[in-house]
């Protein structure tokens, strides 16, 4: 998927735990399929995952996470990888890695959930509560600030999309986000990637959230991006009053939400057809609440 990604294959995990983790060495070791687009991950045994980056811009993510995920409230409504072990570079791997324990459930699937909106309320509940711990030293959220800053990767990626969308009536769109009153409210916790890819469902309810390479403080609104990447049109307006997200709250959430898709979009249109597909649904999805 990355130019200048890595070949991380069992043999190579299975000596980078032999040399740093022998106590584990011996436990069965297999690759997850669903693997993500910035980290391989490998399971290991029946409770353990080994998480790796795959390129070196995704190196900062999963070194975020291991300073930051600790220190997280354990009382969020939705489990959170529990780190086992920091992995160090080796002659194998040339980049941190970590060890983390297990956490059961799957992917949800937009467009075919199970109980939309139960699961809109889960994820309201979820990112009030992320809020509502204390920020003061918390680390800028790298998608936590406005919308603006953004502006000229959006525009790169439409100018690559020419012919491909309709890129005039997504700029439209992209140009309604900008005029959104920007957030004057103090720095709170976002989890700023709550795409399907890092959540866990079981029996349609929310179970886990994973990835926390993009936490931090800031402007929240990033996390209303389920709305439009994850339930259907009828279920949003659960999660939004579950949030408690006024006009400009919706506008940005909304933003992030088509920020991500057209950037994502041309860069994995080849080489990652269900990311690009996604992309395509948000993009279509927002379109459509616009008529």
């Amino acid at each position: 998927m990355h130019e200048d990604e890595v070949d991380i294959d069992v043999s190579v995990v299975g000596r980078l735990i032999a040399g740093q983790f022998p106590r584990w060495a011996g436990l069965p070791l297999r690759r997850v399929k669903s693997s993500g687009t910035e980290n391989a991950m490998f399971r290991l045994g029946a409770d353990k995952v080994v998480r790796l980056p795959r390129h070196p811009r995704a190196v900062e993510g999963i070194t975020h996470e291991l300073r930051w995920l600790p220190r997280l409230p354990p009382g969020l409504p939705a489990a959170a990888p529990e780190p086992l072990g920091w992995g160090e570079p080796g002659e194998d791997f040339p980049w941190p890695w970590a060890v983390y324990g297990w956490l059961d459930g799957r992917n949800p699937v937009p467009g075919a959930l199970e109980e939309p909106g139960l699961l809109a309320e889960d994820l309201g509940a979820y990112v009030t509560a992320l809020r509502r711990t204390d920020a003061a030293e918390g680390p800028a959220g790298s998608r936590g600030a406005p919308l603006a800053t953004q502006d000229r990767f959006v525009r790169e990626a439409l100018a690559q999309l020419a012919g491909r969308i309709d890129t005039a009536a997504v700029t439209d769109l992209w140009e309604q986000a900008l005029r959104a009153p920007e957030y004057t409210g103090p720095p709170v916790w976002a989890h700023g990637d709550l795409m399907a890819g890092n959540l866990l469902v079981s029996g349609g309810r929310l179970t886990a959230v994973i990835d926390y390479g993009t936490v931090g403080v800031g402007d929240p609104a990033v996390d209303l991006i389920s709305a439009w990447c994850l339930l259907p049109a009828d279920a949003r307006g659960v999660f939004r009053e579950a949030v408690g997200a006024d006009e400009a709250e919706w506008a940005r959430g909304r933003g992030w939400a088509l920020r991500i898709a057209v950037i994502a979009l041309p860069y994995y249109w080849e080489t990652n057809p269900p990311v690009a597909e996604n992309s395509r649904h948000v993009i279509s999805e927002i379109l459509a609440e616009s008529r």
